[in-house]
């Protein structure tokens, strides 16, 4: 099929680009001497996730028990769930997955330590767990240095719990448009971490993983000395939002456009103006909206639920055109599709589901 035939609104991953990504990052931490540990979150896809391991990563990132699940249940033998779990019913669940394969999760509270720690003993598994720190972010967390290690030392303790290490992630900073400026808080980031990597090592914790890094930052955190492990997400995609992040040369990230929304003309009533049937039902705005690929002049400047308006000064757009949105931000755009269409050139080639479209339990 051709891929213009496909029906619209729908979700078209660029299958060439998408493995180019994929074999970059790979060789990029094999070179680096670290681990890669991509974030399925980004693609909620088994497809894709089998793509990476075979590439070498080591594991994946999730961010909830069902996502973790369903990666487990498609053959991921190691996860980390870069989350708290505080739910009684979802630490149950967590415990138990952890008789499938090998589960990783965070933790920033003595409390929780406990109750992962008695639901590990009732399924007669063990849990490995992050102390996850706060280092510029404000989200979960503990501060860096004694608070993080207290708890470190309170969950090495444990019988059916391990220390496993750091999560130390900074979302916000993966995002700062200025390379100077996106260093210097990765700096500050780095400069925590080892401190409180050094203060356990005195004290006999040894920190197995050392997590964090992102898509806009991962080679920041790999040249650092201290992270082992990056959690790169979108890398596979290159939504719009990280095409706008600048890198160390100026000329954006080392990774192409690969996932699309691909969209059709569906009202042509006025000249430079068209409206397209991708609206907030198709893709998220959170990040911003989508741009126009490979349509020069074309600007997607508005959405409604179903209905995407188009600027088109040069008059190029006639009704039953598709094009290809590339989107904002591309984690909770996948969220929205069951399938992602897969294609080479201009030929559809795979339809692979959206295996945890939905799992936020």
């Amino acid at each position: 099929m051709h891929i213009t035939a496909v029906d619209t609104p729908c979700l078209l991953v660029d299958i060439d680009a998408l493995e180019a990504n994929i074999a970059y990052l790979a060789d990029f931490a094999q070179r680096a001497g670290v681990r890669l540990r991509p974030h399925a979150k980004s693609h909620k896809s088994a497809d894709i996730a089998a793509r990476q391991l075979a590439q070498g990563a080591v594991g994946l990132c999730c961010q909830t028990v069902s996502e973790a699940e369903a990666m487990v249940h498609a053959g991921v033998r190691d996860v980390l769930v870069s989350n708290e779990v505080v739910a009684p019913r979802m630490i149950d669940r967590l415990a138990a997955l952890a008789g499938d394969a090998r589960v990783i999760v965070c933790a920033d509270d003595a409390d929780n330590v406990a109750a992962l720690e008695a639901a590990a003993a009732r399924f007669a598994t063990r849990l490995d767990l992050l102390v996850e720190m706060d280092v510029g972010a404000g989200r979960c967390g503990l501060a860096p240095g004694e608070p993080a290690c207290k708890l470190a030392r309170s969950i090495a303790a444990c019988t059916n719990l391990r220390f496993a290490g750091l999560q130390a992630y900074h979302g916000p900073a993966q995002h700062i448009r200025d390379h100077a400026e996106r260093r210097a808080a990765i700096d500050a980031v780095v400069g925590l971490t080892r401190d409180t990597v050094e203060r356990l090592a005195r004290e006999g914790l040894t920190c197995e993983i050392v997590a964090g890094a992102g898509t806009g930052s991962f080679d920041m955190e790999a040249a650092s000395g201290v992270y082992n492990e990056l959690q790169c997400g979108s890398y596979v995609f290159l939504d719009a939002d990280y095409a706008r992040v600048a890198a160390t040369n100026g000329a954006g990230l080392p990774f192409r456009h690969s996932l699309f929304v691909l969209a059709r003309v569906i009202s042509k009533t006025r000249a430079g103006r068209a409206v397209c049937d991708a609206g907030l039902k198709s893709h998220s705005v959170d990040s911003g909206l989508p741009t126009v690929f490979d349509r020069p002049g074309v600007t997607y400047t508005g959405a409604s639920d179903e209905h995407g308006q188009l600027d088109d000064p040069r008059d190029t757009l006639t009704l039953g055109d598709t094009l290809r949105l590339v989107p904002g931000h591309c984690d909770p755009t996948v969220n929205m599709h069951d399938w992602l269409v897969g294609f080479r050139g201009d030929r559809v080639v795979a339809l692979w589901p959206v295996t945890a479209r939905g799992m936020s339990l």
